[in-house]
């Protein structure tokens, strides 16, 4: 650790000096089995040989130019994005704050079109949208928005999965012109809502004119076993917001947009330095190659199911633990809060997770695990859970 670094992180006691698919070696030579993909970024896993040829061969000829000039790689990933999300064009960015804020953007301009001077976004409990004063004013997470006050105004909040909640504030308030939600909550505790309920939201926007805008930055990319993870309940909204997994490591976001929202943005409406430069279209085109040629949509549906089933099966005497998630976003609920897992899987199991919401143990791994890794994945977790979840009992005299 050096202080020359803003303390904005409490950082684990490791560094990482290489990585080969699911797996990565600290800089003193001792190997961890990578189930967090920095926090679903790398779903293609470390070193791809594809999305690492595709970085060499452009940075040798192009890393970046403006966005004044046209960008063939930038095109040619917009339309290979749009025919995969059913949308109908896309605005290039560097993450999925900043992908969410170009939506907030859309929504408000929606909302001023339609006539209201302060057009409203409906939002999420348990909301992560990013860390910008806007992204994080959406956000439903009173401690990370602690010290930043006063917060963007213009957004109401309900309970994530309730449509009815929804739709009493449309009939309250005709400013509204935007809902705004992850198709799966990840930094709220890996939530997937019940059927029907993008669907309902789907219906309910159409009928008010507003703009549905799914936050796809965690669940997208083929993370959920499709594409992305509305296409569970075959929900196309009007703007989709994309970033991690999409380059696999390489920075890059994208907002993408379809009905309502097709017409919005115009020049100078809206703009970005670095985002659509040549390297990362060309990374993110790689990763997209990568997940069609081989069948990673699939894989992660096999491989969700394999990990989802060996925790249940492990943990099967554990009445208080849960595992939900959907493909590869999965999660782990415990029964209280368990800050210190993180350290204890690092230390004793050279296992990477991460634990959100308090007390729910994420599990993000690759999209291209081995079967055998992935049992590797839940032999180790078990490891750390089962003999922490005894411990945790009341007749074993821990509360």
């Amino acid at each position: 650790m050096t202080e020359a670094l803003i303390p904005t992180y409490n950082r684990l006691p490791v560094a990482f000096s290489h990585g080969s698919g699911a797996w990565l070696w600290s800089e003193d030579g001792t190997r961890y089995l990578d189930a967090l993909s920095g926090i679903a970024v790398t779903g293609l896993g470390h070193a791809h040989p594809g999305v690492t040829r595709a970085i060499q061969e452009q940075a040798a000829r192009l890393l970046h130019c403006s966005n004044v000039y046209h960008i063939s790689a930038q095109s040619a990933l917009a339309e290979r994005l749009c025919a995969h999300s059913g949308m109908s064009a896309a605005f290039f960015c560097n993450s999925g704050a900043e992908a969410n804020e170009a939506a907030i953007k859309l929504a408000r301009l929606h909302g001023h079109r339609r006539g209201h001077t302060c057009p409203r976004i409906v939002v999420m409990e348990r909301a992560f949208h990013g860390r910008t004063l806007a992204t994080l004013s959406a956000t439903g997470n009173p401690k990370v928005q602690a010290g930043f006050e006063p917060l963007v105004e213009g957004f109401l909040r309900v309970p994530y999965g309730d449509v009815a909640a929804v739709a009493a504030l449309f009939d309250r308030h005709p400013d509204i012109a935007a809902v705004l939600l992850e198709s799966i909550q990840g930094e709220g505790g890996v939530i997937v809502p019940a059927t029907g309920f993008l669907a309902g939201l789907r219906d309910l926007c159409d009928r008010y004119g507003a703009l549905l805008m799914l936050d796809e930055v965690q669940s997208g990319i083929g993370r959920t076993g499709r594409w992305f993870a509305c296409q569970h309940e075959g929900v196309v909204p009007d703007v989709m917001q994309l970033a991690k997994g999409l380059g696999n490591g390489v920075p890059i976001g994208a907002t993408l947009v379809h009905g309502l929202a097709s017409d919005l943005f115009g020049p100078g409406l809206h703009g970005t330095t670095f985002g659509g430069n040549p390297l990362a279209c060309v990374a993110a085109l790689a990763v997209l190659d990568a997940i069609e040629e081989e069948d990673l949509l699939a894989r992660a549906t096999a491989l969700g199911a394999r990990i989802a089933a060996g925790l249940r099966a492990g943990l099967a005497t554990f009445a208080e633990v849960s595992v939900r998630g959907r493909g590869l976003m999965i999660g782990v609920v415990l029964p209280r809060d368990c800050p210190e897992l993180a350290l204890t899987c690092l230390e004793t199991q050279r296992l990477l997770v991460n634990i959100t919401a308090g007390r729910v143990v994420r599990l993000l791994p690759p999209l291209v695990m081995t079967d055998a890794e992935a049992d590797d994945l839940v032999t180790r977790l078990l490891a750390v859970l089962q003999p922490w979840l005894l411990a945790s009992r009341p007749e074993q005299g821990v509360a």
